[in-house]
């Protein structure tokens, strides 16, 4: 991989976990996709395989991430899901 398939792929990561950690994808919505052909990777920044992503140091990350490209409302839902369900540290 070359700098900017790197970066595409981290960007893919952060929005592919936001659609997870939010509930607007589950898992098997991801298997659905593979076992259909319409996706041949998907990249994100947590093992799905020990947790769902909610969790403080998933939801920080991503929380920085999308105010560094100035995605405002995705980092409210995601500071509001993170006080609501594992509390604000």
């Amino acid at each position: 991989m070359d700098f900017l398939e790197d970066l595409e792929a981290y960007n893919s990561s952060m929005e592919n976990a936001y659609m997870l950690v939010t509930k607007r994808m589950t898992l098997d919505d991801i298997y659905e996709l593979m076992e259909d052909g319409d996706v041949s990777e998907f990249y994100l920044p947590f093992d799905p395989m020990d947790g769902d992503g909610r969790d403080n140091s998933t939801i920080d990350l991503l929380i920085e991430y999308f105010i560094s490209i100035e995605e405002y409302e995705k980092c409210q839902e995601l500071v509001t899901l993170r006080n609501k369900f594992l509390g604000a540290q």
